[in-house]
């Protein structure tokens, strides 16, 4: 009778402990299955995603946004992010009349620029550039603001050859141009060889003339001119962010105050400021915020 007991109590913690391990297979698959459609649903939800972006304004974010452009592309093949390099006063200007979902600024709006809201999502040191073969490698604020004012005229007077400065600047309107203006302490002074409408035009003309130096965003420079350091300190991501360079300047999303972001719109904005946006702004020369 004993005997028959312990058998029958040993059955019963058998089929027990098998109800518990079909629960638990059953939590378990239950689980992998929710999860499985959580991520199904988010696919879903990706790729359903249509539209068009408009973006629009500094010359000097191309880089970044373009890198912004091919990573959000493969996130949400039905947007269409459309880019129109024209200087950051016309992208604010842009935000500002509609014409553009978001402005791209690479300076900090104006107290006169109202109706609309700047968010930095990068930064950017403005790197003082000179010929390749140039000995001088190294100013000062003070110097870049008598180069810039024309007070300063030979590169011997900086440590450099007998030979005339030949200073290259942007247009009016250029973020860059505003940027290192304010920076240095020159607006509406500088008196300038040559203007011209993009970055890419500075480091050209730089690297072509012996004798020129221009300003240039840090995200756009190559190996075909020299940065200069500015009162010691080279332009880096470390540089920039931790402040001793002192010229620098935000890149910036401009959007419109009184008009709500598409969804597709609003999507590409909240992926500029997503962690991985600050690797995509890093391989593209710009420094992510800290």
């Amino acid at each position: 009778m004993k005997r028959t007991s312990k058998v029958l109590a040993f059955l019963t913690i058998g089929a027990m402990l098998l109800a518990g391990c079909g629960q638990s297979t059953s939590s378990s698959t239950a689980a992998s299955t929710a999860e499985q459609s959580e991520a199904t649903a988010s696919s879903t939800a990706t790729e359903e995603l249509s539209g068009k972006v408009s973006t629009g304004g500094s010359t000097s974010m191309e880089a970044v946004v373009g890198a912004f452009q091919e990573a959000f592309a493969e996130k949400y093949p039905g947007v269409d992010v459309t880019y129109d390099p024209t200087g950051s006063g016309a992208g604010i200007t842009g935000a500002q009349e509609g014409s553009l979902d978001i402005g791209l600024s690479s300076r900090a709006l104006k107290e006169d620029e109202t109706g609309v809201t700047g968010t930095t999502i990068a930064l950017d040191g403005i790197a003082i550039i000179v010929n390749s073969e140039n000995p001088v490698a190294d100013l000062t604020i003070e110097q870049l603001a008598g180069i810039a004012k024309g007070e300063i005229t030979n590169w011997s007077e900086v440590g450099g050859e007998d030979a005339e400065i030949v200073f290259i600047g942007r247009e009016a309107g250029s973020g860059t141009r505003d940027g290192f203006e304010s920076i240095v302490g020159v607006e509406d002074s500088c008196v300038y060889s040559e203007e011209l409408t993009a970055t890419g035009a500075v480091i050209a003309k730089v690297q072509s003339n012996a004798n020129a130096i221009g300003y240039a965003s840090l995200s756009a420079l190559d190996d075909t001119v020299k940065a200069v350091t500015v009162e010691g300190v080279a332009p880096s991501e470390e540089t920039v962010q931790d402040g001793t360079y002192k010229i620098q300047r935000p890149f910036v999303f401009v959007t419109n105050d009184s008009a709500e972001l598409s969804e597709a719109a609003q999507a590409f904005f909240d992926f500029a400021q997503s962690d991985e946006a600050s690797d995509l702004i890093r391989a593209a020369g710009a420094v992510p915020l800290a």
